[in-house]
């Protein structure tokens, strides 16, 4: 089995070190081939100078910051392995939640962790402003991307490369690209599957709540896209 980890990264010096040597670690132990790509999205921190250190990993620079919807879309497209696997760079769900995705592999394009399942659990949970607007988001979301789907923006999404070439067709560059990628998913009728995962919550996340109201925007954005045909 060979799998391709994009991990997208703006300001995390003091996390990506970790992240990366759990995946390591963990496609030893699975006996896992593959690459760990991440796409540096021009930060600010001393990001880049850690990840020289670092051997055995692809590092894809953005000379301005573009987003990261913009970072994922690179690193997927550079992505050369038969499945593909984005991530957050503090690892919130954890490399190993792979254990329980891999058995679907054969049955479905694309596996996408959700925090809203019964079964999924979460350690350390956002604060009360990011909790009521994510489930406001997710509200709308749901209405008007796909009902079947509880939660798009966990950052934990594998698929093989029948969902790769979707990429191409993406335009947002922000915290909206999951849904949009979603959407593609549906109007193309791959097959999904949403997955309970154990997940942590980072307080020094990069995303703030004013980024809600932006993403909200995205979600009319997404479906004035579809209207014009430019997912055709």
């Amino acid at each position: 089995m060979n799998i391709s980890v994009v991990i997208p990264a703006f300001n995390e010096a003091t996390v990506i070190a970790q992240t990366i040597e759990k995946i390591k670690k963990y496609f030893i132990a699975q006996a896992i081939s593959g690459e760990i790509i991440v796409v540096d999205d021009c930060s600010t921190d001393d990001t880049l100078l850690v990840l020289a250190k670092i051997d055995g990993v692809r590092v894809l620079r953005n000379l301005k910051n573009h987003g990261k919807g913009y970072s994922v879309r690179k690193g997927v497209l550079a992505a050369t392995s038969d499945w593909i696997l984005f991530m957050d760079a503090d690892n919130s769900t954890d490399i190993t939640e792979l254990d329980n995705f891999i058995k679907y592999f054969t049955s479905y394009d694309i596996l996408i962790a959700s925090r809203a399942l019964p079964e999924s659990k979460i350690v350390v949970n956002q604060n009360k402003i990011k909790v009521f607007l994510g489930r406001l988001g997710n509200l709308l979301i749901r209405l008007l991307i796909d009902r079947r789907v509880k939660d798009t923006q966990c950052g934990f999404k594998i698929f093989n490369k029948k969902v790769q070439t979707l990429f191409n067709q993406m335009t947002l560059s922000g915290f909206g690209f999951d849904f949009e990628l979603i959407w593609l998913v549906k109007k193309n009728n791959l097959k999904i599957k949403e997955m309970p995962v154990t997940w942590v919550n980072d307080y020094t996340s990069s995303v703030k709540w004013w980024h809600y109201p932006k993403v909200f925007l995205e979600v009319f954005k997404v479906r004035l896209n579809n209207l014009f045909g430019k997912y055709n």
